[in-house]
């Protein structure tokens, strides 16, 4: 992800600076070493072009092919070589060369002499690039005075391989490292492996179809309780323009952590757009999206938008704005499992040279504090374009081409100093059951909020076995609220005292222990397959329903929406409140007051008869409309 922009007007300038031609027989060199760079034999091709140089001294498309090859290799002290003796031998050489140069000083960790060049040419050109320059010396200069006190090592063969190893994720427990391959530079494919009994990896293994298909499945981020996974899927096509826009983001479910995952489906209009979506993170309460995307709006090239999940959609995504985003790319967002401290890659700020990984810490619900670079030699002059933390915050994985040409990545390991650590977390984790019969209850909503009040996370257990997992940073007494259509709601107060893993479970009694003041169900209406419309004869119903009670007043209507099981749990909660909004809608129309209507949807919760045949589904797929007087 190097910008190369700054050599190719470098490159540029320096062609129209000479007028003569090469010699023939140094322009054959030069037309040699092309070919052999084309067929990657890249020795052979800086060979050759040193020898159309050597033939040829003020040859400044040579240097400047030769210059970009060393520095897309990684061997930054030959580049600045070539561009010191460019500046030396081709007519206005100095002027013509000196950004590249300066460059190359930065990247080869020189950056006195870089800043020496920087303090003769940044004031007579006066621009946000030669000002970026100086900074960006600076930066490295203070970096490498102050480096961190571990070094990142390579994971070895088990993980990496001759080719590109990208975005790793860590899973809560740490027991599980995902990541991305580029298999013979072509296809992208996600891979998984497990802590072995020594402490080190297991041999990465394809994950296998689904999700991977023969398209580019990228950068993957697989949810706390590990039942959801959010990924970028390339090469899309579609009529509709949003749908399947070139590069979206997509999500699919599981039951259980060793089931197989559902067949992958696209995020709607809200999320994906003709413009690339990619690069997804999920909070841990699983309604926090945050993702990359250069669509209309931004401040640059890519930027760090978020969603939230509220009312079961996902909002319109907010641009993370100028704080964090900037005219370069901001990519990788990493939100660690504190749901405070978040880490991307940019190219856009001061650094080290290549792309670099920042953190910010958030302030309040929409402000974070300034970006911070995490200093060398966790960043270098090569790029290191994502990472994750684990839940402990002790350790990072981070990817990297440091020990490769321009591209090339492997994966990392790291322990962070103090300084750069998130907020400290354990894991609580349990599940919601019955209290009189011990029947497990799925789709129950649990809030857990701050000591203030405050909402810190919401979310729901999960469909297969009702089990819950939440992250929380230690040594404070939440409040929890536990709520599930058909049972009496709950008050609890609970404190994470270590980062350790805790079980913590939550049994409701059923709803006719607290007993209900006249609740009466007054209507049911069913729903097709995927159908979020009412038909005629459905208000019609509505409206014959509701005739006794048109003019009562002071009535409290619930309406709640439900599903079948088929599908993705997410997306079935967006139908039910979707068909449950249709309802309430109804009842306004028909003079109700909206004040008094409740409308909700549970997804597949409370089924009335077993999901088991089609003619049962068609009986949960409805919304129940329930007066209280």
């Amino acid at each position: 992800m190097r910008p190369k922009v700054f050599l190719v007007i470098g490159f540029m300038l320096a062609f129209a600076a000479v007028s003569a031609q090469p010699p023939a027989s140094a322009a054959k060199h030069f037309d040699q070493a092309l070919t052999y760079f084309a067929k990657r034999d890249k020795d052979k091709a800086c060979a050759e072009m040193e020898e159309a140089i050597r033939q040829y001294t003020p040859f400044s498309e040579a240097y400047s092919e030769l210059g970009q090859w060393y520095y897309e290799m990684h061997r930054y002290d030959k580049a600045v070589d070539v561009f010191q003796r460019a500046s030396r031998s081709c007519p206005k050489g100095n002027e013509t060369f000196a950004k590249p140069l300066v460059k190359s000083l930065i990247c080869a960790y020189r950056p006195a002499e870089a800043m020496e060049i920087c303090s003769k040419y940044a004031p007579k050109n006066n621009n946000a690039e030669w000002e970026m320059l100086k900074a960006q010396a600076l930066f490295v200069s203070q970096a490498l005075a102050h480096p961190l006190a571990d070094t990142p090592h390579n994971l070895g063969c088990r993980i990496n391989t001759p080719d590109p190893e990208l975005y790793p994720s860590i899973s809560a427990d740490a027991q599980t490292l995902y990541y991305t391959r580029k298999m013979n530079n072509e296809d992208e494919d996600f891979f998984s492996t497990t802590v072995d009994s020594c402490g080190g990896w297991f041999t990465g293994r394809n994950m296998g179809s689904p999700p991977n298909t023969p398209d580019q499945e990228s950068y993957q981020y697989i949810s706390v309780d590990q039942h959801y996974l959010f990924f970028t899927r390339c090469e899309n096509r579609s009529d509709n323009g949003w749908e399947k826009g070139g590069c979206d983001l997509l999500m699919a479910y599981r039951v259980a952590i060793d089931s197989p995952w559902t067949v992958p489906e696209t995020f709607g209009a809200t999320i994906n757009s003709p413009g690339y979506e990619g690069m997804p993170c999920l909070s841990a309460d699983n309604r926090e999206l945050f993702f990359v995307s250069d669509r209309p709006g931004g401040y640059g090239g890519m930027d760090i938008w978020v969603s939230r999940f509220e009312n079961g959609y996902w909002q319109v995504p907010k641009n993370m704005g100028p704080y964090i985003n900037s005219a370069g790319n901001e990519t990788a967002p990493f939100l660690h499992l504190d749901n405070n401290t978040l880490y991307y890659s940019s190219t856009g700020m001061a650094g080290m040279g290549g792309s670099d990984i920042y953190y910010c810490r958030r302030m309040n619900d929409s402000t974070w504090s300034r970006p911070k670079n995490l200093g060398y030699p966790l960043n270098t002059s090569a790029d290191e374009n994502s990472i994750c933390i684990t839940a402990d915050g002790q350790r990072c994985y981070l990817s990297s081409d440091r020990d490769s040409t321009a591209g090339n990545f492997d994966i990392y390991e790291m322990k962070l100093p103090p300084a750069l650590q998130p907020v400290p977390v354990g894991i609580v984790q349990g599940d919601i059951h019955d209290s009189l019969n011990g029947d497990l209850l799925n789709h129950a909503s649990i809030n857990v909020n701050k000591p203030d009040g405050s909402l810190l996370y919401h979310f729901m257990s999960n469909r297969g076995d009702a089990s819950y997992m939440i992250t929380l940073p230690t040594g404070i007494n939440y409040h929890w609220h536990i709520d599930r259509v058909g049972y009496a709601s709950i008050d609890d107060s609970f404190t994470l005292r270590d980062r350790s893993t805790v079980t913590h479970n939550f049994s409701l009694l059923p709803g006719d222990y607290v007993m209900p003041i006249h609740d009466s169900l007054i209507a049911i209406i069913h729903f097709p397959l995927n159908s979020a419309k009412l038909s005629d004869s459905d208000v019609a119903a509505i409206h014959r329903a509701m005739d006794p009670w048109l003019l009562e007043k002071g009535l409290v209507i619930t309406v709640n929406g439900y599903t079948d099981n088929t599908g993705n749990p997410m997306l079935n909660e967006t139908l039910s409140y979707n068909r449950a909004n249709l309802v309430a809608q109804a009842l306004a129309d028909l003079g109700f007051d909206p004040v008094n209507i409740q409308s909700k949807g549970w997804g597949e919760a409370n089924p009335v008869v077993p999901n088991d045949n089609e003619a049962n589904w068609a009986k949960n797929r409805r919304v129940e409309v329930i007066i209280r007087r």
